[in-house]
């Protein structure tokens, strides 16, 4: 029976999808047969998984660094926001129902026993098992019903180690604090606490970790300094897109409201000859740019709005009266066209709207979502590439005769007649280091990286980062066998 220990946040963002990914890379280093696990997730930024379903993107990197294709019992529940008070419900990767707020605190008991399915099968066939919380155990206020935090780490009988980030200030009150607050059963459950992010001599920070341990008497497992290499791994929280600064030529991505699988920029802002601008709604798009690439949507309508209302669509135009070059992947492909059609107001009411108008073709939506692995051609020069599709609607128009990718004998996306305006379906395209050379040279800018070898070296080095600075060896003694 495998052991399992659970990484749990004093607060959102501390770090705890990076943590649980070097923690899974430093294991398997070790010889151990690890598996990450997050019973519920909110993002919609998703990987494809093997067995045809969808989960978070943090958990397709811990995935990656622990040695593992992704797997939907790696992220049984994933939330993906379509509105301020409302989000699709997905379920052992495939769409549960669309509910509010206030909906889904309701279905959350019922949603626990497949938690707990897909944890004791990943169980079955791991020596460690890594779990990752999402928010922070001293809401209390979410307790009832809770299957994030303290509410699976009772069901399935784990420990959980509390992590505090000391980059945002008041970390003693952060792990003290929520001690403090939570139910002495709960306290319980927590095993020992890590302060993440440190920036400067952690040494300074002594006497801080003696009064935690005094106020908790948690053993500590480490101050863990700030990791300068983070931002080369995929971001998954769209709090953590930022622009790059590398060579001259320039790509300008809007950052659309309800932005989704947002990971096509990874590749792209780890190449050192190109610098990747994301702008903010209210800023416009720049002059000077090389590339506007128009990334994905979970809400393609709205955020086609928005894109007018930014005034946009007003810059794209210009963009392209200058002979720049634009780029739709998925959502962003959708918004290109003439009209997008939702008969059946799967995005809201039904209606039809017009599109940008830079490519000739027509979107309609349909509730059956297209989910899969894909590996396509790049018909400018016969490269093989990876990539994965996750879109609802079918497009097509005359300027599909002028697709550019292949899948099997089917004509992948579109072009405007100059070429200058390009859309697609796949997501991940950038990731296959001959593609993403061939398409940037033909835009003038070229491209040296090898972005898989990048990804997996710096997985290596955060490994070593927590070999150093964090008790690997306690961590892995506090964790146990789950006992229900």
């Amino acid at each position: 029976m495998a052991r399992a220990i659970m990484i749990q946040g004093a607060g959102s963002n501390v770090g705890k999808s990076m943590l649980v990914a070097g923690l899974a890379r430093a294991y398997r280093l070790r010889g151990l047969n690890v598996a990450p696990f997050k019973p519920q997730n909110m993002s919609n930024n998703a990987a494809v998984t093997c067995d045809g379903g969808e989960i978070g993107r943090a958990q397709a990197l811990q995935a990656l660094a622990a040695g593992r294709a992704p797997h939907t019992d790696m992220n049984p529940i994933l939330l993906k926001p379509e509105s301020d008070i409302g989000a699709q419900v997905i379920v052992q990767g495939k769409r549960f129902a669309t509910l509010r707020a206030r909906d889904y605190a309701k279905a959350k008991p019922q949603l626990l026993a497949p938690a707990l399915e897909s944890f004791h099968r990943l169980c079955a066939g791991a020596d460690l098992v890594l779990i990752e919380g999402a928010g922070s155990p001293a809401e209390i206020n979410l307790r009832a019903g809770d299957i994030a935090n303290m509410g699976f780490a009772e069901a399935a009988g784990v420990p959980v180690i509390l992590v505090g980030d000391i980059d945002r200030g008041g970390v003693i009150a952060q792990i003290v604090g929520t001690q403090a607050v939570l139910p002495p059963a709960d306290a319980a459950h927590i095993k020992g606490f890590a302060v993440n992010k440190f920036r400067g001599d952690v040494s300074l920070f002594d006497e801080g970790v003696t009064e935690i341990v005094t106020r908790t008497g948690w053993p500590s497992l480490g101050v863990i300094p700030w990791f300068d290499q983070a931002w080369r791994l995929p971001a998954e929280d769209v709090m953590d897109i930022a622009s790059t600064k590398g060579g001259a030529f320039k790509v300008a991505v809007p950052r659309l409201t309800r932005i989704a699988n947002f990971d096509d920029l990874d590749p792209l802002s780890s190449e050192p000859g190109l610098s990747v601008e994301i702008i903010q709604p209210g800023q416009p798009l720049p002059g000077d740019a090389d590339l506007v690439l128009i990334p994905g949507s979970k809400s393609t309508i709205a955020d086609l709005a928005d894109f007018r209302r930014n005034g946009w669509d007003i810059d794209l135009a210009a963009h392209i009266r200058r002979g720049g070059h634009v780029l739709g992947i998925c959502g962003g492909y959708q918004m290109l066209g003439q009209q997008i059609n939702d008969p059946d107001g799967i995005e809201g009411p039904a209606c039809s709207v017009p599109g940008l108008g830079h490519l000739d073709v027509v979107t309609t939506m349909h509730p059956e979502k297209r989910l899969a692995l894909t590996s396509a051609t790049y018909l400018a020069t016969g490269d093989q590439v990876e990539g994965y599709e996750i879109h609802l609607g079918n497009t097509t128009g005359p300027d599909c005769a002028n697709a550019w990718l292949s899948v099997g004998n089917r004509a992948e996306g579109a072009a405007s007649a100059d070429g200058r305006v390009r859309g697609a379906y796949l997501h991940g395209l950038f990731a296959s280091d001959a593609f993403r050379a061939a398409f940037l040279g033909g835009l003038g800018a070229s491209s040296g990286l090898s972005y898989g070898e990048n990804v997996e070296d710096t997985l290596d080095a955060l490994a070593a980062h927590l070999e150093c600075h964090m008790n690997l060896d306690l961590l892995l003694s506090l964790s146990t066998e789950p006992t229900p």
